[in-house]
């Protein structure tokens, strides 16, 4: 379709149509004319070159964030220098505090609901019994749980550590490190190896399971480091906060 000034050339010759006895152009009413021009001007051959939705959007990104920086420089002072160096203040300031504290720890659920131990008390004979179970049919999860669970109840039942409900896997992992110092590492793994399998959705394998079992096994060979706050009982040692 050929444009004269602009105009579509159906509109031009429109515009020029005289009728057979010489009158003057006919002239369409304006609403007509305007709904004739909206029905041209919908047609695809005008909208080739268009952006698209995703172009649109970001430029509509764009467009707010360059207004906010503008409303903020006219209010900094020193202006768009000014704006950039406390941008890059806070930016200095948050990276400290990263560095000082930490990334936030990777946590999917509530702490309450990450409870080591969730199915009413078991002792650490029948933890290991359905470790064991889970480890005969190939069920590497499972036997993780149970095994984990197992090593803390012993230490529980040891005195080692003291009975508490609620108590997760690391906090577990952490206080008795304490009073097994020598095992520390070792019960950090396990408790992290506990959290993937039972919050992360991650599927154990048989050689976190094993790992655990030795783990569980040296442990009850284990002997306490003794501290100002621990004292022997009759039967093993017990931990600070322990009752005797």
């Amino acid at each position: 379709m050929s444009w004269a000034g602009g105009i579509p050339a159906a509109f031009r010759a429109a515009a020029h149509t005289t009728s057979a006895d010489g009158e003057p152009p006919v002239t369409l009413p304006r609403d007509p004319a305007r709904e004739e021009a909206e029905r041209e001007l919908s047609k695809g051959v005008y909208h080739q070159d268009d952006p698209g939705l995703l172009e649109r959007a970001l430029k509509w990104i764009w467009e707010g964030i360059s207004d906010i920086l503008d409303r903020a420089s006219s209010v900094a002072p020193g202006g768009d220098t000014g704006l950039w160096i406390i941008l890059s203040c806070v930016l200095v300031v948050l990276g400290l505090l990263v560095a000082r504290l930490g990334l936030p720890a990777r946590r999917t659920r509530p702490a309450q609901d990450e409870a080591l131990f969730t199915d009413g008390p078991r002792s650490a004979a029948e933890h290991r019994r359905a470790a064991e179970e889970a480890a005969a049919r190939g069920d590497w999860s499972q036997a993780v749980q149970e095994r984990t669970r197992a090593l803390f109840r012993s230490l529980e039942e040891r005195a080692l550590l003291d009975a508490r409900p609620g108590r997760t896997a690391d906090e577990a992992a952490a206080e008795a490190g304490r009073v097994l110092p020598a095992h520390t590492a070792g019960l950090r793994t396990a408790a992290y190896d506990f959290d993937d399998v039972t919050y992360g959705g991650r599927t154990a394998v048989e050689d976190a399971y094993r790992r655990t079992a030795r783990l569980d096994e040296d442990l009850r060979k284990a002997k306490p480091l003794l501290t100002d706050d621990a004292a022997p009982a009759a039967d093993g040692w017990t931990s600070p906060g322990a009752a005797v």
